[in-house]
């Protein structure tokens, strides 16, 4: 009987091409949205498109808003709950021992969340794909077909909630039986305080001071993070079962599969993006609650549909010669997304905060949309730089030594 090969990190000529071209492009979308709350307040998130932007700003935030926004975090879980899958098919093939591993894993990637979030930027995402990261673990036996239900329904159904709840609030009002949206004095007072906290923090404050109000920010944002972790999970879950399924891996087998998702998925996704935004691209939960739920829940309807097309367009995109020379430059850039992606925090709040460059409120969203292409751009050439001397981005190989408890080799052949 041949002896199980030990768990190691994945050799590069292992990898998967598609998924570290559609990290790259993941890390794009992200950054395309990050920006602007890098010179913003983040109790700002939830509130859509500025109402003081106009013309060409207000368009590019409307664009983004619309297109990017809430799709490429969608596109990156999408491919976390990937991740999820590879591994467990790796370990199953060495004999087991996954539990242990995954684990130890999903806490390294908790500690790096948490130092990004308290050091260096408030908006973290990674902190919530750790604790989702364990969740996972309750749906590691089920069939891949399962993975996908059970996706579907954590996704799903919340959305569905809102959707009914926002039909009643607007149907109580048209009736005449709600007078609108009552305000909560003390709440709004506590909100506008913190508001003003983060502004100065962020904008004149030292590292130390900005360090303060992001510790704050977490420990009370911690029910709305557990709430989105329902979403994160579920995205995770659709994930693992389009890697398990052999779509990824596979795709000319499930050409009917992507069929579906250029045509039917991507054009719906579109149409209730376009009617969320038809609702309100301003979202106003004190005078306008009704209203802006509904267009909220809209797009989160929207979302998953539109990262779908979108995964769906790539691949087909690297069935082709051309897509393929295209896409290419952009797979070092995924194959080092989790240092690449902490990197556009350091660089961003750098440039914006007030122990940086002080930019914070002073540039327009043509400037910030520029400036996104330019540093991505710049990520590209240097990923593809240090993947030709070492294996694994600087992050990547600090928690690949933690998870496997060996150092990784870290200079390339």
């Amino acid at each position: 009987m041949t002896e199980a090969a030990p768990l190691a990190p994945v050799a590069a000529r292992q990898r998967l091409h598609a998924l570290d071209v559609l990290r790259g492009i993941a890390l794009l979308g992200i950054a395309l949205m990050n920006v602007e709350y890098f010179g913003r307040p983040l109790a700002d998130v939830g509130n859509g498109v500025d109402p003081s932007q106009t013309g060409l700003d207000h368009a590019l935030s409307w664009l983004i808003y619309v297109f990017v926004q809430g799709k490429f975090w969608i596109l990156f879980s999408l491919l976390f709950g990937m991740g999820f899958a590879v591994m467990g098919a790796r370990t199953q093939a060495a004999g087991g021992g996954f539990t242990r591993l995954y684990v130890r894993r999903s806490l390294g990637l908790l500690v790096i969340g948490l130092v990004h979030a308290l050091a260096i930027w408030a908006g973290d995402i990674l902190v919530t794909y750790a604790i989702g990261a364990l969740l996972l673990l309750l749906f590691r036996d089920a069939s891949p077909r399962r993975q996908g239900q059970w996706g579907a329904l954590l996704y799903g159904a919340p959305v569905l909630g809102l959707l009914m709840m926002a039909a009643v609030m607007l149907a109580l009002q048209s009736s005449g039986l709600s007078s609108g949206d009552h305000v909560d004095l003390a709440q709004e007072a506590r909100e506008q305080a913190a508001r003003a906290a983060e502004i100065a923090a962020y904008s004149d404050g030292t590292w130390w001071q900005a360090t303060v109000v992001r510790a704050r920010y977490l420990l009370t944002h911690i029910p709305e993070m557990l709430v989105f972790e329902c979403f994160a999970v579920g995205i995770f879950l659709i994930g693992a079962w389009l890697l398990r399924s052999g779509a990824i891996a596979q795709p000319s087998d499930h050409a009917a599969l992507y069929r579906r998702l250029r045509h039917l998925a991507l054009p719906v996704g579109v149409v209730l993006a376009l009617l969320s935004a038809a609702v309100t691209v301003h979202l106003d939960w004190k005078e306008q609650g009704a209203r802006a739920m509904l267009a909220m829940a809209l797009m989160l309807a929207a979302s998953p549909l539109l990262s779908l097309g979108y995964l769906a367009l790539v691949v087909a995109a690297l069935q082709t010669a051309f897509g393929a020379r295209l896409l290419a430059p952009l797979a070092p850039l995924g194959r080092m997304a989790l240092s690449n992606y902490l990197l556009q925090s350091l660089v961003g709040t750098w440039l914006f905060y007030g122990h940086g460059l002080g930019l914070w409120g002073s540039v327009p969203r043509r400037w910030q949309v520029a400036g996104v292409v330019a540093v991505f751009v710049l990520q590209v050439l240097l990923s593809r730089i240090w993947l030709a001397h070492f294996r694994h981005g600087p992050v990547e190989w600090l928690w690949r030594a933690w998870t496997y408890r060996q150092v990784p080799p870290m200079r390339a052949r």
